[in-house]
């Protein structure tokens, strides 16, 4: 009987995957983060005018759920990150970066690595998210989806979900001393 369960299971397993189509997506980062040292964020709230294409709340829900899994603590007074988002719902030039994988670089942490700038003519409806270090009062990364590699519906809660899950799968660090075992690093500045 145990034995009947087990295709049910399959099937059951495999139509949870077919919600979900992740997008090619592009990210870059700067040279200064101190990645393997965050452990508290944030999402950057608009001042002043409302500015609807920097609020969504599918979005933010999903970013907040993603860094909760990598281990972050979400808090309000002086978070290690700063996390933003925009919805450009028009045609844009934007400017990326050629670099090495950010997990190749994490490695040996060369700040001496030249920005080797792209281009790049992106159609309409493209996300960009990106992560400042509070303390640095910098960007140190940033994801991008776009029509470039495929269709984002901003109206579609569904797409919204599978991009924004596209994107922050590029941003791989667990927050330090989340993994156990793994003692925090000193806070030293940060």
């Amino acid at each position: 009987m145990r034995q009947g369960y087990a295709p049910l299971f399959l099937v059951i397993l495999m139509s949870s995957c077919l919600g979900y189509k992740e997008l090619p997506v592009e990210y870059d980062y700067s040279y200064r983060g101190n990645f393997k040292r965050y452990r508290t964020f944030e999402i950057m709230k608009p001042v002043g005018l409302e500015d609807s294409s920097m609020m969504n709340n599918v979005i933010e829900k999903s970013i907040v759920s993603r860094m909760r899994f990598l281990g972050y603590k979400q808090v309000e007074n002086k978070p290690h990150l700063i996390i933003a988002f925009k919805m450009y719902k028009d045609s844009l030039k934007f400017n990326g970066y050629n670099q090495p994988d950010i997990e190749e670089w994490v490695k040996t942490q060369n700040e001496n690595l030249n920005y080797d700038q792209q281009k790049f003519n992106l159609k309409t409806g493209t996300l960009l998210i990106q992560f400042f270090d509070r303390r640095q009062n910098r960007s140190i990364w940033q994801g991008y989806a776009t029509t470039f590699y495929g269709s984002i519906d901003f109206n579609n809660n569904r797409h919204l979900k599978n991009a924004v899950i596209s994107i922050l799968d590029k941003y791989r660090f667990w927050a330090d001393g989340f993994i156990e075992g793994a003692p925090p690093v000193e806070d030293k500045g940060l």
